[in-house]
């Protein structure tokens, strides 16, 4: 049999994906799941972009330009501005969801074996788009003990090697809901300048901010131009998660002719998800308040129904729709599995996601899980009782 390649076999299983087969099987024996492992909002996608799609005129689905519409990129310029963010659609991108965005990155500012130092617990998908593109992870751990708070510089400096070409947030942060401090924010954007890097920002979930506090976009930093790069999407502001319509977004001029030349090679965005899209743009604010107000009652219920549990450790979350909870188990693979093969109450279980594989650092976060708080609050409840009951009966191998 021909071989598979190094890279194939070292590409990560998605620790959000892989038990899914079990969930399945689950469903097939009768259970109903409580689906907590996965950042699918149950938000209703604002009908101004579904009428888009439904009511457009277009007759031949044609491509559209490698790097998205003008009208689109115009639009979504227009909208940055609402957020003191300042540019130029020629500074933007559209990418087939913020996925490809940064795997169109991590190959136009690293070659292999160049380095990304990440704070961990990260999105997992940063370790699959570096292992396609042969670069290195160099994480940097921020703790439960301390919300997940951005880790001292002096972390980072201790990282910073030759190889060292970019330092990566999410802001908000999946998987914690971290948000991070316009302080913190300048504390990065000082060590980037200071050491010729690039400073990229997934702020995808930037609408989702919670108790009075503000998003503070590297974008909006001076002088530091040639330096910031922003990644974003439609899939969680608007509830749109099946259109992968995201963009890159930087006005470092060199940067964005090489973004672009790896669009062009996959030819172009999706037309009609980018006609959803920029209908999308023209959603009304108080979609934003109600959504905003939705998940702060979530977000509440959940941290307080998990700190009913005995042993459980919670992150409080200043932002996006995630929690890190960390459970009285050694092995929360073993946990989540077990939920779903032998666990219910009154045939009904849970489905998490286990926080090991949001680590690279080895045996790091292996009795955490990240929870999404995207069910109604009840549901939600219900879910966490059934997790409290878990507890009590989970033996460890």
């Amino acid at each position: 049999m021909p071989s598979i390649s190094q890279k194939g076999r070292n590409m990560p299983e998605s620790p959000i994906r892989k038990l899914v087969p079990y969930a399945e099987q689950a469903e097939a024996e009768g259970k109903h799941i409580y689906y907590l492992n996965i950042g699918q909002p149950d938000i209703k996608t604002p009908e101004v972009a579904l009428r888009a799609v439904r009511e457009n005129d277009v007759e031949v689905l044609s491509y559209s330009r490698s790097e998205g519409s003008d009208t689109y990129r115009k639009k979504i310029a227009d909208y940055y501005a609402e957020h003191d963010i300042r540019v130029s659609h020629a500074d933007i991108i559209v990418t087939t969801g913020a996925s490809e965005a940064i795997a169109f990155l991590f190959g136009s500012i690293m070659d292999p074996n160049d380095e990304v130092i990440i704070c961990e617990p990260f999105y997992a998908n940063y370790i699959a788009f570096a292992t396609a593109a042969s670069v290195k992870v160099k994480p940097i751990i921020s703790r439960i003990e301390d919300n997940f708070a951005l880790p001292p510089i002096s972390e980072f400096e201790k990282l910073i090697t030759e190889k060292t070409k970019a330092i990566m947030i999410c802001n908000p942060g999946n998987p914690t809901g971290y948000l991070y401090s316009k302080e913190e924010i300048a504390q990065l954007a000082d060590l980037v300048k200071r050491h010729d890097l690039f400073l990229i920002s997934d702020e995808v979930y930037r609408e989702f901010t919670y108790d009075g506090h503000s998003h503070h976009s590297v974008m909006e930093l001076e002088g530091l131009d040639e330096h910031t790069i922003m990644i974003d999407s439609v899939s969680k502001r608007y509830s749109m998660c099946g259109a992968r319509i995201g963009c890159l977004v930087s006005r470092n001029k060199t940067l964005i002719q090489t973004v672009l030349k790896f669009a062009q090679a996959r030819l172009s965005p999706p037309t009609y998800a980018q006609i959803a899209s920029e209908a999308a743009l023209d959603t009304p604010s108080s979609y934003f308040v109600n959504i905003k107000n939705e998940y702060i009652k979530r977000r509440n219920v959940l941290i307080e129904e998990l700190n009913k549990i005995e042993g459980v450790i919670v992150a409080t979350p200043k932002g996006a729709f995630y929690c890190i909870a960390e459970l009285p188990v050694k092995n929360s693979d073993h946990f989540a599995q077990w939920l779903l093969e032998s666990f219910h109450v009154d045939n009904e279980t849970v489905m998490v996601a286990p926080a090991g594989g949001f680590y690279s650092t080895p045996g790091i976060g292996l009795n955490q899980i990240r929870i999404a708080y995207v069910l109604h609050s009840e549901r939600l409840k219900k879910a966490v009782q059934i997790i409290r009951e878990a507890l009590k009966v989970y033996k460890e191998d």
